[in-house]
């Protein structure tokens, strides 16, 4: 669990433990999380050792009365995987308060437009293949009241945590990585050109890239001076994502691989490889 979401004071055994007693701080506040829109709208890719940062944007409702000020008291939204908020398997969520903008202020409420960012570390936050798919959202408060004056020979610390369940998903995918390769070079018009390739995607608990077998992968040409790549043939990814087919050699251009991606991985494309047709 992410440290603003938790109190900057409290130690990372103690508020996980915290989940599971009740809570020792104030009522849970009236707060409502709405209009969540994560990555706006776009799919979380992410590889093996760079830091993606998530944009979140949402809609935050407290009463008029709440004073949550980033420190002992804080708010905002985060990600999740898992059967439900008792049950959950990971959680992504910010390192440091939101920027919030008030929208409209009433005798009893203030609804304010946020801004937060997820900072994803695959090395320290995506553990294994399961990370990858539909995450769901929730919106959380915790506060901290410390009193460290041992003058009275006593101190003492109340922290509560809260978490709402809100509207919304987040598509978390491994990133995927693709090459090409065309053989021979140059080539005889009319002559069988090979091209080879492999597609591979991060594997979160080894730390590296890994084939991925038996998925389509799109052959495309563009021809020398053309603007745009036009589809050959479709390719099944075989073992360690190896990839190689034929193609007859008509005129100058360059050939890639390009991959759609599926529900788990996002989208690859191959840096070209341009063949000369004599």
């Amino acid at each position: 669990m992410r440290k603003y979401a938790i109190g900057a004071v409290v130690s990372g055994a103690l508020a996980l433990s915290a989940l599971a007693v009740p809570s020792a701080s104030a009522a849970t506040p009236d707060l409502s999380f709405s209009g969540v829109v994560v990555n706006n709208g776009k799919p979380i890719v992410v590889g093996t050792t760079k830091t993606v940062k998530v944009p979140v944007t949402y809609t935050f409702v407290r009463p008029a009365d709440l004073v949550v000020d980033g420190t002992k008291s804080v708010a905002g939204v985060l990600l999740y995987r898992g059967a439900s908020l008792s049950r959950q398997e990971n959680e992504l969520g910010p390192d440091d308060a939101p920027t919030c903008t008030t929208k409209a202020t009433t005798a009893t409420t203030v609804t304010q437009s946020c801004t937060e960012v997820i900072y994803v570390e695959p090395d320290e936050y995506l553990y294994e293949a399961a990370d990858a798919g539909t995450w769901k959202v929730a919106g959380f408060y915790s506060d901290t009241v410390v009193d460290n004056d041992d003058s009275d020979n006593h101190i003492s610390m109340q922290f509560g945590y809260d978490m709402w369940g809100v509207p919304g998903t987040a598509q978390v995918k491994r990133a995927a990585r693709l090459t090409a390769n065309a053989t021979p070079e140059p080539v005889k018009k009319g002559a069988t050109l090979t091209v080879k390739g492999a597609l591979t995607r991060a594997d979160w608990n080894s730390g590296k890239y890994a084939g991925y077998k038996g998925q389509s992968v799109v052959l495309q040409f563009k021809a020398k001076g053309a603007t745009a790549y036009k589809a050959v043939k479709t390719v099944t990814s075989g073992t360690a994502g190896a990839l190689s087919t034929t193609v007859k050699a008509s005129t100058d251009g360059t050939y890639r691989y390009a991959f759609a991606g599926t529900a788990t991985t996002g989208t690859a494309t191959a840096t070209g490889d341009y063949v000369d047709v004599r």
